[in-house]
């Protein structure tokens, strides 16, 4: 009996010190206060980073307890950054972001979280496959074709306009659907109610490999663009410190993640790399490995093409008022996390 005692104690000892089966709290570096952290995404490849360093424990090894937030589209994550119902948001940067700006509200687009490069798989041009059977296999095809979008403002009607130019066209010579959000788009592509999209990874090929879906360009290689980033609500700004600690920890997790994905350092890495996002994005391995886009080994914006963004929207009449990257971009945070 005394033997049974001491080995029920034991365990339930074993127990207490890990957590008793619960989740870990975060545990903040000596000195720092613990603090929890709501962040907006969406289930895509390129929230890799962060789908990172909440598995592998970066965020908790920093004090930073992350409360996830799943949307379905780029803008709403915006409005709940910007009104600081969300700390972090990440996820496209749209027109609705930089409207928020110029009206006076302090969101600060902090980080990469994914790009356009040339050669590397992230946003693509896809025709649905009837319409790419009757000729629709080319940016230049688009013309007088039915384009789904998630809704005006968004960075697939900016990514669309923007190919479109390259090739002397415009929005003008295309009709423009707006569907709401990314399943939506999806099934209108599958039945065939608009001719063409763009799409993010992973569902590029999820709809080439269910054969509704054909490509006609990535986007990458036609222009490059600072798709997406890592975004501070006003709020959440005014902690300075823990917002460098979640960038340590954040930019820790795109250096694993570019090893992994874009240098391919090391295959076991990269098949824990790409087991991880595919949970989290609730896609088939196969279709991560696939296509895993760029990110920057620091999470360093493409800093230039921020100002380029606002242009083209101010151009096209969806800013209203006055704004300069400045105004937006703060990369204090990440420069900070990057010194230590």
């Amino acid at each position: 009996m005394k033997k049974f005692l001491a080995l029920l104690l034991a365990l339930c000892l074993t127990l207490a010190f890990a957590g008793c089966g619960g989740r870990k709290e975060a545990a903040a570096p000596a000195g720092e206060t613990p603090v929890k952290v709501t962040l907006g995404m969406l289930r895509l490849t390129s929230s890799a980073p962060l789908f990172l360093a909440m598995d592998k424990g970066y965020f908790r090894d920093e004090g930073i307890e992350i409360e996830p937030q799943w949307f379905d589209a780029a803008q709403p994550i915006a409005v709940a950054t910007a009104s600081s119902k969300i700390d972090v948001g990440a996820t496209g940067i749209t027109a609705g972001l930089y409207n928020m700006a110029a009206q006076g509200q302090h969101l600060r687009i902090a980080a990469d979280k994914g790009r356009e490069e040339k050669g590397y798989p992230s946003s693509a041009l896809l025709a649905n496959a009837d319409a790419w059977a009757a000729g629709l296999n080319s940016i230049e095809a688009l013309r007088g074709k039915r384009v789904g979008i998630t809704q005006k403002g968004s960075t697939y009607e900016y990514m669309t306009g923007r190919l479109l130019e390259s090739k002397g066209l415009s929005l003008d010579d295309v009709t423009l659907v707006p569907l709401g959000k990314l399943s939506a788009v999806m099934a209108a592509l599958q039945s065939g109610q608009i001719d063409a999209c763009i799409l993010n990874e992973p569902n590029v090929t999820k709809a080439q490999a269910e054969g509704y879906g054909r490509l006609i360009t990535q986007v990458g290689d036609v222009i490059p663009y600072q798709t997406s980033a890592v975004f501070y609500s006003p709020e959440f700004a005014k902690n300075a410190n823990a917002g460098v600690r979640f960038m340590r920890a954040y930019r820790r997790a795109c250096q694993d993640y570019y090893d992994a994905a874009v240098a391919k350092k090391d295959p076991a890495l990269l098949d824990e790399t790409v087991r991880i996002i595919a949970g989290y994005v609730k896609s088939p391995e196969a279709d991560i490995r696939a296509a895993l886009p760029y990110i920057d080994r620091d999470g360093r914006l493409l800093a230039d093409d921020i100002q380029t963004q606002i242009d083209w929207y101010a151009a096209h009449g969806l800013l209203s008022g006055s704004l300069r990257a400045s105004d937006v971009v703060d990369t204090s945070f990440l420069e900070a996390a990057m010194k230590n």
